[in-house]
């Protein structure tokens, strides 16, 4: 198991969330990523942002190397079928079969099911208003523990 001391949110009093946001593929979109980004920042958790045309390798190599809770992919290319199912096994292979994985983007509600069947937890659509994302990823983030 990994383990690692968590800053506290100062407000809460709690241990912050770590996630990851992620452009896997060629998509060269990421306002939305941006924006999520902020408002996950804002709500007191921790944010890292791995920029543009990254490979599901670098996807969970970053997702270990910053002992994440959750990874967030937005995907807006339509690969999704594609390059979300390599994340997830490419987490798996490197012992992040506990992380929260969701996904935000243009999703299909055709493909929403195939989505939920390889391990993701949760789609987030255009227009999904940023609480909701926040509340979800607050309720069913898995815990830490974070004893050394």
């Amino acid at each position: 198991m990994r383990t690692q001391t968590r800053p506290v949110n100062q407000q809460t009093g709690e241990r912050r969330i770590r996630v990851l946001i992620a452009k896997p593929g060629l998509d060269g979109h990421d306002r939305g990523a941006k924006v999520m980004t902020r408002a996950l920042r804002d709500a007191g958790m921790e944010v890292i942002y791995t920029g543009l045309f990254q490979t599901p390798q670098m996807i969970a190599r970053a997702a270990l190397d910053e002992d994440v809770d959750v990874v967030g992919l937005s995907i807006l290319s339509g690969a999704h079928n594609s390059l979300v199912p390599d994340v997830i096994s490419e987490l798996n292979a490197s012992g992040l079969d506990d992380v929260l994985v969701v996904v935000g983007g243009t999703i299909p509600m055709s493909d929403v099911d195939k989505l939920y069947q390889v391990g993701v937890s949760a789609v987030f659509g255009p227009g999904t208003p940023l609480e909701r994302a926040i509340s979800y990823i607050r309720d069913h983030a898995p815990g830490r523990d974070d004893t050394l």
